[in-house]
C-alpha cells in the first residue's frame, strides 16, 4: 500500500501540475499553489516533476507508511519528524513499514509539499490526479484529506541511487512584505494613470478572505476610468481582478475559467510561487515588467531545476567506464558492452 492518515493537518490535498484543457467546460486546472517547490519534492525522490504528490496548507498531516519509500519534503519550513526524531527538509529520505512523519506547523510561508518515490495511486480524472476542491473532482474522492484515509504508492523504491546527492539549499519566500512583478493587462486602459499609479507603488495586505481559488487584498483604491465591470472573458491563473470598489484579487490555482471584472495585470509565472506562500496579514508591492523580461525569468527557473536533475543524475566519477565492442557474425552487426565492476 502507502500512508494512512493518522492526522490530515488544516489542508491537506493530492496535487499534480494540473488539469489542463476543460476550462471550455467550466473546470479549473487547480494544481500546486507552488509549483517550484512541488517540482523540487518530486525531483528529489526520483519522480518526473509533475508527479501528484500532497500538498498541506499552514498545519501539515501525520502519515504512517504501511509500504517503505523514499520521502522529501519543501516548501515552506517546518519541523518535520519521523518516529519522534527530527528529519530534513528538502532531503529525499527513507521510511520503513510502521514509521509515523509528522509534518505540524509552517513556520513562515503558508504550504509545504509531501512527495513519495513512484507517485500516489489515486485514480486519473481527465488526464490528472490533481484535487480540484471547488469541483469535487479529482486527487482522493474529490476532497481534502480527513484521519483514516489510506493512499497507496504506484512504483514505491525502499531506495534510490546517490542518496547523498537528493538534497537542495534553498528557501522559499515568506518575507512578510513582498516583491511580486506583473505585467499589465489586459484591461489596463480601463484605469485611469492615477490608477495605474496607486497600483503600482501602494502596499496590499492579504485579507482573511483568500483560497486556492484566490487572494483578496486591501489597500489603496485603484480608480477606474468608469467601473470594474466586464463581459465576462477568460480568466488564467494570476490574473488581478479590481472590482469597482478598487481592491485588487489574485486568482490563484482553483480560479473560476472566466470573469467579469477588469484586470489590471498578471503575476508573471515565476511569482506565483510566491503568491502562493502568502498568508493573511503579508503584505504584497507589485512591479511591471516586459513579457521578455517574464520569459527570462522562467528560463533561469527552469534552468535551475534541470542543474538540480542533472547534479542528482551525474555518473559517479569513480565508477569504470564500460567497453563497447562491436562484432559480425554471419553478416549480422552486434554491439556488446562490458562494464567492469568490483568483486
Amino acid at each position: 500500500m502507502g500512508f494512512v492518515v493518522e492526522q490530515p493537518g488544516i489542508l491537506t490535498t493530492v496535487q499534480d501540475e494540473g488539469r489542463y484543457g476543460y476550462e471550455q467546460f467550466g473546470m479549473s486546472p487547480s494544481g500546486p499553489m507552488d509549483l517550484e517547490s512541488f517540482h523540487i519534492a518530486n525531483l528529489l525522490v526520483g519522480n518526473p516533476k509533475g508527479e501528484s504528490a500532497l500538498e498541506l496548507t499552514i498545519m501539515g498531516p501525520t502519515l504512517r507508511f504501511t509500504k517503505a519509500n523514499v520521502v522529501a519534503v519543501t516548501g515552506a519550513p517546518l519541523s518535520p519528524k519521523l518516529n519522534g526524531e527530527s528529519c530534513p527538509m528538502n532531503q529525499a529520505f527513507s521510511v520503513s513499514e510502521g514509521d509515523e512523519l509528522a509534518l505540524g506547523a509552517v513556520q513562515g510561508g503558508c504550504r509545504a509539499y509531501v512527495a513519495f518515490a513512484g507517485g500516489l495511486d489515486v485514480p486519473e480524472v481527465m488526464g490528472s490526479r490533481t484535487t480540484a476542491l471547488q469541483n469535487k473532482v479529482g486527487g482522493f474522492q474529490g476532497r481534502r484529506l480527513e484521519k483514516g484515509d489510506e493512499i497507496g504508492f504506484r512504483a514505491p523504491a525502499a531506495a534510490l541511487p546517490h542518496m547523498e546527492r537528493r538534497r537542495v539549499e534553498r528557501k522559499v519566500e515568506t518575507a512578510p512584505v513582498r516583491e511580486i512583478r506583473v505585467i499589465l493587462g489586459p484591461q489596463e486602459d480601463r484605469f485611469t494613470k492615477e490608477g495605474i499609479d496607486t497600483f503600482l507603488s501602494g502596499t496590499y495586505t492579504v485579507t482573511k478572505d483568500f483560497n486556492r481559488m484566490g487572494c483578496r487584498l486591501e489597500g489603496p483604491v485603484i480608480a477606474h476610468k468608469e467601473d470594474g465591470n466586464i463581459i465576462s472573458d477568460g480568466m488564467v491563473t494570476g490574473a488581478i481582478q479590481v472590482p469597482t470598489a478598487g481592491q485588487p484579487i489574485i486568482m490563484l490555482a482553483e480560479r473560476q475559467t472566466v470573469g467579469g471584472y477588469t484586470k489590471i495585470a498578471t503575476v508573471i509565472s515565476a511569482d506565483l510561487p510566491s503568491v502562493g506562500q502568502c498568508k493573511a496579514g503579508d503584505q504584497i508591492r507589485f512591479r511591471a515588467v516586459e513579457v521578455a523580461e517574464a520569459h527570462r525569468i522562467l528560463r533561469e527557473k527552469a534552468r535551475e531545476l534541470e542543474a538540480l536533475t542533472e547534479r542528482i543524475n551525474a555518473p559517479d566519477p569513480e565508477a569504470k567506464a564500460p567497453r563497447c565492442y562491436r562484432a559480425t557474425v554471419n553478416g549480422l552487426t552486434f554491439t556488446i558492452t562490458l562494464t567492469e565492476c568490483d568483486d
